[in-house]
């Protein structure tokens, strides 16, 4: 897409007015290189830019957006509890009903804590696994990303058994060294740091599909061989389901794989498109939270009704059934389509398609991509020109290779299709 008129006037105000001219980094395009457009409205799968360009959109707000941009139901909810007020600092029905929707629904959740972003969620997770066990050193791995939290912006040490350092100005390195960060599918390495330093281990927190490097997914056993090794050294697991958590099955990816975390990081899905995050686990742990236990967490805005109303009421859209299938059956269907042609677009190139349920990645890379190192071999420049050749044709995946895209319910069958006829032509050039 070239720079229009009014996106080029609002990027040179944003740069004057905004670090960077953004208020979240990757918006900036820094990846793929030229200027971002700039969004006036959105609505089912398309977002319309304020120079009236109108894009298929898969990255539907970087996740939330599971039953498209602008749900009437969500859209009426709101505007009816805002005539109520929009916070109160004090307990609302809402929270209750919130709280007993997720613990019905995902198997490992006996208490739920309201935040208001996925950030948020993970902090306190680790935060409140700390406090548990009483313990300070984590293991984190290459390629999740939990949000900006001190402790989780932490590269990797030369060695896998060498503490990391910090990713970010402001970390302090004190603070850094505290985390291992260990390659994601190698348990061997996991079990290294264990053997070594397991008594001084809090937990152990991951994506259990990362999302934020791309897309890829845990080898068989990777997640039973971890938790194992939780369990045998008396630390915690954290899965942090943000991205994957209500998209890929009614209780998550846990609901999948069918383990059962110590805590888990939710976000979101469960907004409706409003800020929120959410974290629980077992009774036990959660009854450690203030005002009860030891450990404090708090937030005004954490809980607010505008937020749990539309969560609650996109979580039961995707209850609502269509020619038999749920909401996530329907996600499901929509991803085999796109990944089937997909995937015939690249049998002869050197390309790897990935997908689960309703999130995938275009890799430019040959594969296999299991981890990290496996990602970063991508060929970037290749991508940049596969993104801007599909957004000037009306397609608009997330400005990075290291990102997941994203369907939703509002994706039709014609959506699709002239998604997968725009990325064969543009990859035909490329």
């Amino acid at each position: 897409m070239s720079a229009t008129t009014l996106s080029s006037h609002l990027w040179t105000e944003s740069l004057r007015l905004i670090p960077g001219g953004v208020n979240s980094p990757v918006r900036a395009f820094r990846a793929v290189g030229g200027i971002p457009f700039f969004v006036k409205s959105a609505s089912g799968c398309h977002i319309t830019t304020v120079d009236d360009e109108t894009l298929i959109d898969y990255v539907g707000t970087w996740g939330p957006a599971i039953l498209g941009h602008a749900p009437q139901a969500v859209i009426d909810v709101i505007h009816e509890t805002a005539k109520h007020g929009l916070s109160f600092g004090i307990p609302n029905p809402l929270e209750v009903e919130m709280a007993k929707t997720i613990t019905s629904m995902v198997p490992s959740i006996e208490k739920v804590r309201m935040v208001n972003s996925g950030t948020e969620a993970t902090m306190s997770c680790i935060r409140l696994a700390r406090g548990a066990t009483r313990r300070d050193e984590i293991i984190k791995f290459e390629g999740c990303y939990h949000g900006h939290v001190d402790s989780l912006l932490v590269k990797a040490g030369s060695g896998a058994l060498t503490f990391g350092h910090p990713d970010s100005a402001g970390v302090p390195a004190a603070l850094a060294s505290l985390t291992h960060t260990l390659p994601f599918n190698d348990l061997d390495q996991v079990e290294q740091i264990f053997q070594k330093k397991g008594r001084q281990i809090a937990c152990a927190i991951l994506e259990p599909v990362p999302a934020n490097a791309g897309l890829y997914l845990p080898k068989p056993g990777f997640l039973e061989g971890l938790q194992a090794l939780c369990q045998e050294y008396g630390a915690l697991l954290i899965f942090d389901e943000v991205m994957t958590g209500f998209r890929l099955a009614r209780g998550g990816f846990q609901e999948l794989c069918g383990i059962k975390p110590d805590l888990t990081a939710l976000g979101k899905v469960i907004g409706g498109g409003l800020p929120v995050g959410a974290f629980g686990g077992r009774a036990d742990l959660m009854d450690q939270l203030a005002p009860i236990g030891p450990v404090y967490q708090a937030g005004t805005l954490s809980g607010n009704p505008l937020a749990m109303a539309a969560g609650l009421t996109q979580l039961r859209e995707m209850e609502h059934q269509v020619a038999g299938l749920n909401g996530w059956e329907q996600l499901e269907e929509k991803g085999a389509i796109l990944e089937t042609k997909m995937r015939s677009l690249i049998v002869s190139k050197p390309l790897t398609f990935h997908r689960i349920g309703s999130m995938f990645c275009l890799y430019f890379h040959p594969g296999p991509v299991n981890n990290l190192e496996d990602a970063k071999k991508s060929r970037t420049e290749d991508f940049a020109r596969f993104f801007h050749g599909c957004l000037s044709r009306g397609v608009y995946f997330a400005p990075s290779q290291f990102e997941a895209g994203f369907i939703s319910l509002a994706h039709t069958l014609e959506a699709l299709e002239k998604t997968a006829a725009i990325a064969a032509e543009v990859l035909e050039k490329i």
